[in-house]
């Protein structure tokens, strides 16, 4: 069986990267270096760099090149309903919330419909970015009902709000609703992330329920695209 000479190249550039001869952040060759080193077009070059990209081994930056990303990327449960504080410790990283803005609202009509709330119901802001390694990495940007958590602070956010509802409160959290996008950075994204470079981000959109199936959070938490990989156990049933 013959192999496409892009399938070659893919396979040989993916073997170097998995082996950590070519390391994250690295930047590989340009097109035209690449073309050179194995003796064929750009356009083959540019399919095997497309692969690599597809597969997540590099993102194409502007003004950067293909740069070489995290293949031992954080793990995040898809289907898990996990605080930050508790998923921390399991990620063997040094770790810091900040708050950025913090205080209470009336939704606007986007945030009616996300909340299925009313123009002057009360809902807590609450803007953080997650520090890994020195890196601010996550803006979570969460928005809970006053009416079921009636009292908030700082303090509670930059520690546990999940720990503070759950033993302070004595109240249930049940289960999750989960959107998974990808999006272009906004200015937000600009002002509280270190993007690297990196023009999109992984959104997850998280509507969140108590025990009795009532809706008391929205959260949107934006993950820069190189640092995480999602996943989830699936097991068929007949």
């Amino acid at each position: 069986m013959t192999t496409n000479k892009y399938d070659s190249i893919y396979q040989e550039l993916a073997k170097k990267i998995d082996q950590g001869i070519v390391k994250a952040e690295d930047i590989l060759p340009s097109e035209n270096e690449l073309s050179l080193q194995y003796e064929t077009s750009r356009e083959t070059v540019r399919k095997a760099l497309n692969l690599l990209a597809q597969n997540g081994y590099i993102q194409k930056i502007r003004g950067k090149g293909s740069v070489v990303l995290n293949v031992e990327k954080m793990r995040f449960p898809v289907s898990g309903l996990v605080s930050f504080k508790e998923l921390s410790k399991t990620l063997g990283r040094r770790t810091c919330t900040k708050v950025h803005e913090f205080g209470l609202i009336h939704p606007d009509p986007y945030l009616c419909k996300q909340l299925k709330a009313e123009p002057d119901d009360e809902i807590w802001r609450i803007i953080r970015s997650r520090e890994i390694n020195g890196e601010h990495v996550i803006l979570d940007k969460d928005y809970i009902y006053r009416k079921c958590v009636p009292m908030l602070t700082q303090e509670i956010c930059e520690n546990s709000i999940y720990e503070y509802i759950e033993d302070e409160l004595g109240m249930k959290i049940g289960f999750a609703q989960k959107e998974f996008v990808v999006e272009a950075c906004t200015d937000e994204d600009e002002k509280y992330l270190d993007r690297n470079g990196f023009d999109h981000i992984v959104v997850v959109r998280n509507f969140v329920f108590l025990e009795d199936a009532t809706l008391f959070q929205y959260t949107e938490s934006r993950h820069r695209l190189d640092k995480f990989r999602f996943v989830d156990f699936a097991r068929r049933g007949r």
